[in-house]
Formats: structure tokens, C-alpha cells, sequence
């Protein structure tokens, strides 16, 4: 929703809020509006859940007043941020409830002291985020919801799940632990009735979902933290590796401005190009990261990967037709 349009609904909420005579004749003249563009707002109310009621006889609009948090205490730069998240960073990652989230913060605009309220609307309107690729999940808010109260209530559920490679869906008895966002998207973390082992389950990927009447284990000493260990992104292997890459002065100050694993090191050299190095669980996953970089990027150690990052480089020359 625009910023524009988010300023013009919270001026009717306000009016509907105030306990006079809102017919739409009124919001229209009042807001210098069109009935068909109140009309249009007040089904987008309606969408986002916020409870208004029409009285027929008076040919009238409300909210009840007790619907809305009370003032809050925030700040200037705390509601800011609330409504950069709401407003701008919800389509910058893939969440769950975005509704909900635009509801809240609707709710807190609409109590916050005029100034606060203006200053928020005027930062909005000169920031802009850039989306990011993300993975679309369908009926993610029904799945979150549902893996939620799994977790919370260490109950097992059943999903079907899509494994790529296999081209086939796939039964699981999944005991829940985590649920982990690692962009571009949510992963649950459990333990597989298939080999008895945790792993990460992409949230795209489960077909369906039910839970079972059946509790699991409380496992107190799993950790999400301890389970990622040294992992590149998301799946350890089991082994410790030492990766020193020499990156190009084009992309070396680019690379080393991010910290893109807490193991890492930069070294600049005198002719600005940068050794970056890494204490990492796994290969796999940081393959994929340096051929990122195409000829930017040099492999010294280990071998092992630079033996991993020729072969699938001369895949890619032997693919493409002479």
C-alpha cells in the first residue's frame, strides 16, 4: 500500500473513530475525496480487519473507540522505525502476517502525537527499499501459524514435502525445534521420522501440513546455534575447513565491507586486492558463493576446493555450444 494511500485511510479511521456523523457524502467532502475512493478505502479496512460497523438508519459509518490501543510513549525515531518495518521492510523480506503487521502499525499511528505523526509520514516519503529476490510460499501465514503452535506445543506433524531432486513428494513425521529465516526464505528446523536426523525444511517446499495428537521429546539440550555451528549458510557437514580466497581490487573493498561469516578475516594487499579467509563447516555451500564472483575471485586453500570450483567451472565452459 502506498504511503499516500496509508495517510488518506488513517484520516478516516480517525473521523470514523470520532463519533460523528460519517456518512460517505461527509468523508468524501471532508477528505476532498471521491465516494468511489472512500468506498475503495473503506473495503480496504475491512480486508486488514479493522472492525467498523454501518448504521442504516442514520446512513452512517464507525469504529468502536475501544478497538485501538490506548496512546503509546514512543518516541520519534521508535515509531520510525516500527513504520520503516511496517510500511517499507515487509516487502523486503518474506513475512508472515503482513497484514497483521500493517494493522499495528496503523493502530499505533493513529494514537501517536500529531508532530511524531508527521515527522514519520515525511521520512517515509524519502526512503526507499529496493526488494530483494524472494522465495514465494504460498499460504505461508496458515503454515507459519501451524508450525508455530507445533513448536510451542512440541507437537509432531505431518507434512508432505517436495524434494527437487527427486521430483517427488514425500511423507515426514516432523518433530519441529526452530523456526529460522535465512534469506530469501523460512526454513523448520526438526528431526525427520525418515533417518531419525535434523535437518532444515524450506517452508516453500511442504505441500501440506497436519498436526498429530502426539508430543515429542523436549530435546533442552538442541540449540539452533550449536546445530548451524560454522555452516557457510544453513547445512554443516562435519568438517572443518580453513578457505582463503584472493579477491579482485573491482569487488575487494565490496566483499570485505560485509560480514558474511563470523570466522572471517580481510587482509588488504598493496595493489587492493583483499585475502579473505574463513573458518567453515562445509564446502558446498561457499562453492556456490565464490563462483558467484566469476573471475573476480581466486581459490588458495584448501585444494580440495579449489579442485571443487575448476570442475564445475569447466561444467559450465563444456555446456555452452561452440
Amino acid at each position: 500500500m502506498k504511503l499516500s494511500r496509508v495517510s488518506r485511510i488513517l484520516k478516516i479511521m480517525t473521523a470514523l473513530q470520532s463519533g460523528q456523523n460519517n456518512r460517505v457524502d461527509n468523508l468524501a467532502e471532508m477528505h476532498s475525496l471521491s465516494r468511489r475512493t472512500i468506498f475503495r478505502d473503506l473495503k480496504q479496512l475491512k480486508e486488514i480487519g479493522i472492525p467498523y460497523s454501518y448504521d442504516a438508519e442514520a446512513g452512517a459509518y464507525s469504529i468502536d473507540p475501544s478497538f485501538f490501543l490506548p496512546p503509546a510513549n514512543l518516541n520519534r525515531e521508535e515509531a520510525m522505525s516500527l513504520f520503516l518495518l511496517a510500511h517499507k521492510l515487509k516487502n523486503y523480506i518474506t513475512m508472515p502476517f503482513k497484514k497483521a503487521i500493517l494493522l499495528a502499525a496503523m493502530k499505533l499511528e493513529n494514537n501517536l502525537p500529531v508532530k511524531i505523526r508527521h515527522y514519520c509520514n515525511d521520512v517515509l516519503q524519502n526512503i526507499f527499499v529496493r526488494p530483494e529476490p524472494q522465495v514465494k510460499i504460498d499460504s505461508l501465514d496458515k503454515i507459519f501459524a501451524q508450525l508455530l503452535e507445533a513448536v510451542l506445543k512440541k507437537r509432531v506433524v505431518t507434512i508432505s514435502y517436495y524434494f527437487p531432486c527427486e521430483k517427488r513428494i514425500i511423507a515426514i513425521n516432523l518433530s519441529p525445534y526452530h523456526l529460522l529465516y535465512n534469506n530469501p526464505t523460512w526454513y523448520v528446523v526438526g528431526r525427520s521420522s525418515i533417518d531419525k536426523k535434523v535437518h532444515p525444511f524450506k517452508l516453500s517446499r511442504i505441500k501440506e501440513l497436519s498436526m498429530l495428537d502426539k508430543c515429542f521429546a523436549n530435546e533442552e539440550n538442541f540449540d539452533i546455534g550449536d546445530y548451524l555451528g560454522r555452516a557457510w549458510s544453513m547445512v554443516p557437514e562435519g568438517r572443518l575447513y580453513h578457505v582463503k580466497l584472493r579477491f579482485l581490487p573491482e569487488v575487494a573493498y565490496d566483499v570485505a565491507e560485509v560480514e558474511w561469516h563470523s570466522t572471517q578475516t580481510v587482509t588488504f594487499d598493496r595493489d587492493g586486492s583483499a585475502i579473505v579467509e574463513f573458518r567453515v563447516d562445509g564446502l558446498n555451500e561457499i562453492t556456490w558463493w565464490i563462483l558467484s564472483y566469476g573471475d573476480k575471485v581466486e581459490v588458495l586453500a584448501p585444494r580440495v576446493l579449489r579442485r571443487k570450483v575448476l570442475g564445475i567451472a569447466l561444467k559450465v565452459v563444456k555446456s555452452i555450444p561452440q
